[in-house]
């Protein structure tokens, strides 16, 4: 085996943004699937800030913090709103 001098390339691997209700849906179903209750940690997450109340399983943790909250908020309200038909 030859250590070659060249510069290897590694493919490009493209990170397609989420939408809030992407994030929010795959960070449900991985809390969901830890046995956590979704809205009580979710809800902990966008009140305090602190990624710790997103667990990590499915990568949840870091597709949450891909939107900023405000982001997360305003899609939860749009759909409270549809869903009331306000």
């Amino acid at each position: 085996m030859s250590v070659s001098d060249e510069t290897m390339l590694f493919p490009k691997v493209e990170d397609k943004p989420m939408t809030a209700e992407e994030v929010l849906t795959r960070v449900y179903k991985s809390i969901q699937e830890k046995g956590y209750n979704p809205v009580n940690q979710i809800l902990g997450y966008l009140t305090s800030g602190d990624p710790a109340y997103i667990t990590s399983y499915n990568n949840a943790r870091n597709d949450v913090r891909r939107l900023e909250r405000d982001v997360l908020i305003e899609e939860l309200l749009k759909e409270y709103a549809k869903a009331k038909q306000l």
